[in-house]
């Protein structure tokens, strides 16, 4: 029997679930020795007032569930905003969804123009796949200038995996990274089948055992905002809080934006930085002139 791909994939993101709950966070009982961890199926079934043979066809991909019965098992999961997104996303792939085009996102001139007016801000354009759109002087400054990269090559989440001096910039790189899958993963249930993205996590399953085993914990987020420590090897360890921004013409274009609480080391660190990028660029032209 065929199963739907995506039915398949809510299945498995329903089962990732329940797995981190114990019965004593839903007001059950443990009972006897349990062969697995986290909820059964059967209680996720009890708990949303439907037959266990039902919830099992939903987990195992031969069952559509209405959106009624999602939002009971949403509930009954716990589910966070991202993860009920995420959740719906896939349940309904079959109604209208956004159009998709295999060519590559280029960056809106204009969001372009802004970028390289914010000298004292590193920020970067993200798009679908974490694609690296576009940049600004201080960003190529704390990151690199992602221009010396074939565009195919130009992958946030692959940099990740790939670039040993992604690895020394994040001293929590293990957290940027899971959360950068997490956003690729959100990504996945609103392109179902988008021949680029499966290649990339193909590709990068192949490579990595760190990102089969978190890629296959089916973790889920939005991009919003929060806060990073960098180790730069110019200016030593950053603080940087980093916001979420949405281009007005293309909503999977997200701007990135990097600032430090005024006054702070991390401030200084980012002035300084600045002139030193700005001295690099200089010196870079004169070497061509």
């Amino acid at each position: 029997m065929h199963r739907d791909p995506h039915l398949n994939e809510l299945g498995e993101f329903l089962k990732a679930r329940r797995a981190e709950l114990s019965p004593s966070e839903v007001g059950l009982r443990g009972g006897q020795r349990r062969r697995v961890s986290g909820l059964r199926r059967e209680e996720v079934a009890l708990l949303a007032s439907i037959s266990t043979e039902y919830y099992t066809r939903i987990e195992q991909g031969r069952l559509q569930a209405s959106a009624a019965l999602l939002d009971d098992i949403a509930r009954v999961l716990r589910l966070n905003e991202a993860q009920r997104t995420y959740l719906f996303d896939l349940a309904t792939r079959q109604r209208a969804r956004p159009p998709y085009s295999g060519d590559r996102q280029q960056v809106d001139p204009q969001l372009q123009r802004m970028l390289d007016d914010l000298t004292a801000t590193p920020a970067f354009v993200i798009g679908r796949r974490t694609d690296i759109l576009g940049w600004n002087q201080l960003a190529a400054g704390l990151w690199t200038d992602f221009g010396r990269y074939p565009e195919e090559e130009r992958v946030f989440i692959r940099l990740l995996f790939t670039e040993p001096w992604m690895r020394e910039l994040y001293a929590d790189w293990e957290e940027v990274t899971r959360l950068a899958i997490a956003h690729l993963r959100m990504e996945s249930a609103r392109y179902p089948g988008e021949p680029r993205l499966a290649a990339l996590v193909e590709t990068l399953s192949a490579r990595d055992a760190q990102f089969r085993q978190w890629w296959a914990e089916h973790d889920v987020a939005m991009r919003d905002k929060g806060t990073k420590k960098l180790r730069h090897p110019v200016v030593g360890e950053l603080t940087l809080d980093w916001n979420t921004l949405t281009c007005g013409t293309d909503p999977e274009q997200h701007i990135i934006v990097w600032n430090a609480e005024s006054g702070s080391p991390s401030h200084d660190a980012l002035r300084l930085l600045a002139s030193w990028s700005a001295e690099q660029k200089r010196t870079a032209s004169d070497s061509v002139a």
